[in-house]
Parts: C-alpha cells; sequence; structure tokens
C-alpha cells in the first residue's frame, strides 16, 4: 500500500526541519483533521484561516511556521481528495459563472428582441401612412373619374 502524499510531504518536512516545534505539529494535526473532513471548530474549508483557527493559532503563526509551505504543496498534488465542503464550493463557483453567462445571454436575447419589436413598429408606421396616402390618391382618382368620364369610361368595380 502507498503512503498518502499528506503524510509523505510531512515526512520529508520532520526529516528537514528537526526543530519542528508543537505549534508546528498542531498545524500538521489540524491540517489533516480538515483535510479528513473532520474540523472541530470551521466549516471544514481548507484556508489558511480555517487551518490556524482549527490549530488554535494565528493566520501570521501559520504563515511563519515550515508546515504552511507544506500545505502548499500538498494541495497542488492532482491526486488529493479535497473535503466535500471545497468541492461543493467549487461546484457553487462555476455554477454561479454558469448562471451569470446565461444571464447575459438572455438579455442580449432580449435587447435583440426590443430592437427587431422597434424596427417592425417603425415599419409598420411607414406603411401605414404610405397607405393612408394611397387611399387619398386612389378617392382624388375615383372624384376625377365622376366628374370627368361622361358615362364614356366605366369604373372598374
Amino acid at each position: 500500500m502507498t503512503t498518502p502524499p499528506t503524510q509523505t510531504v510531512f515526512a520529508r518536512l520532520a526529516r528537514d526541519n528537526p526543530d519542528l516545534t508543537d505549534r508546528d505539529r498542531q498545524i500538521m494535526r489540524a491540517f489533516e483533521r480538515l483535510l479528513d473532513g473532520q474540523p472541530e471548530i470551521t466549516d471544514g474549508s481548507i484556508t489558511a484561516m480555517n487551518i490556524a483557527a482549527e490549530a488554535g493559532i494565528s493566520r501570521a503563526s501559520y504563515y511563519r511556521s515550515p508546515v504552511a509551505a507544506a500545505v502548499k504543496e500538498i494541495l497542488a498534488i492532482p491526486q488529493i481528495k479535497l473535503p466535500e465542503v471545497d468541492e461543493l464550493k467549487t461546484e457553487l463557483t462555476r455554477l454561479r459563472k454558469e448562471m451569470r453567462t446565461l444571464r447575459a445571454d438572455r438579455a442580449a436575447e432580449i435587447r435583440e428582441l426590443k430592437d427587431t419589436v422597434a424596427t417592425y413598429a417603425n415599419q409598420i408606421q411607414a406603411l401605414t401612412l404610405l397607405n393612408e396616402e394611397l387611399v387619398e390618391d386612389a378617392r382624388k382618382l375615383r372624384t376625377q373619374f365622376a366628374e370627368h368620364s361622361d358615362g364614356v369610361v366605366r369604373p372598374l368595380r
């Protein structure tokens, strides 16, 4: 059975830094609890603030510890299984982005449809005015026809 990447990195850290403090070990245990999905204090998301809170130290102390670099290295390993909270947050971020894209697409489509409606309304108005002119011209022609036909030419209607 292979050793989990977390233990490998932490073992190398302990070997390379024989002067690790209790605070460093607290950070390692806190990180492992978060990675296992068993937080005691926080929401379970793997962040510097949550690791520090789980370890009972300040965030500045976390960043000064050599364990912070090891944690960063561990999180960069592709096969590391993140807690469900982090996976859900990632999925939520993806869905929010998709929702923004869909809303933007819908808004663009609505703008396009409003432009089309405005264009059609303008065309209808122009055709209505033209129709009124043609009706008036036809009325004038009928009047002229009635006055000057003397019964020689018959209307088509």
